[in-house]
């Protein structure tokens, strides 16, 4: 009989500690980054291939937004931040929505207006608007369009994106939300 209980604790114990080291978040997406190659700040080609075995981030902007993008790249900049000083280090991929104009040069500059570090966190353009307009319908299913309000050229999502080691983009944040943002911040730690 001792014995028999001594199994049943020693199968609870155990339960209880693989249930504890469990690393899960709540998905609320499921889509797949199609492989993609484009341009980084640096004007050095920049592949999803590089992304792969990595949890990495992705958000949507443009440089000459004044609308939302302000708001979405300081606060990306700011997880950044708040993530780096806890050791944790993910790609995180700014993809321009307007590539005719954020050339690589334009992307360096609009990354030191925020303070943003290139350690990890790169900023895209090289394709023609119809391939990022793509990219963010299918692979993020995501809005982008031209034509955005008033003098704003393209009405796009101002979410944040986590994409596991399989390149499968498993949740969405509002960008503009400080609770999501925080959410973002207790999910990459999760799993990264």
């Amino acid at each position: 009989m001792k014995n028999t209980s001594f199994h049943i604790i020693l199968l609870i114990f155990t339960l209880i500690l693989v249930a504890c080291s469990g690393v899960s978040i709540d998905p609320n997406m499921s889509a797949t980054v199609k492989d993609f190659e484009f341009t980084d700040q640096d004007n050095e080609v920049f592949s999803s291939e590089q992304l792969k075995d990595d949890w990495w981030i992705a958000y949507f902007f443009y440089t000459n937004c004044t609308m939302v993008c302000p708001q979405t790249t300081a606060n990306i900049v700011n997880v950044q931040a708040t993530l780096n000083d806890e050791g944790i280090t993910p790609p995180i991929i700014g993809f321009s929505v307007d590539p005719n104009f954020d050339t690589p040069e334009v992307l360096q500059d609009y990354a030191t207006m925020y303070d943003a570090h290139f350690d990890n966190m790169t900023f895209l353009t090289g394709y023609d608007f119809d391939s990022i307009k793509e990219l963010a319908n299918t692979s993020f299913e995501t809005v982008l369009d031209g034509g955005g309000p008033e003098a704003h050229a393209y009405a796009h999502s101002t979410s944040f994106f986590l994409v596991n080691p399989e390149g499968e983009v498993v949740k969405w944040y509002d960008g503009l939300s400080k609770e999501d943002l925080e959410n973002l911040v207790t999910d990459a730690k999760k799993v990264m």
